[in-house]
């Protein structure tokens, strides 16, 4: 297999479990699949995390989402 159908696969893989955290999460159910209420929600999440509260964000997130995928604090 060539090196760019390697790394093709590689990011086909990464951007699949992206997609997976979406659904997990609930999100493309409470949204009725609305790809633009799902776009606005990531935008609103990326401008926080470019906000003077994004460490406040980043912490609260990521100890809800160890929480949720049971990874503990």
């Amino acid at each position: 297999m060539r090196s760019w159908q390697v790394e093709r696969r590689k990011r086909t893989r990464y951007l699949i479990e992206l997609g997976g955290l979406v659904i997990k999460a609930g999100v493309v159910e409470l949204t009725g699949d609305d790809r633009a209420v799902i776009y606005g929600g990531l935008l609103w999440m990326a401008g926080k995390l470019r906000s003077d509260h994004a460490e406040h964000a980043r912490t609260l997130w990521s100890e809800n989402g160890k929480q949720a995928l049971g990874e503990g604090s």
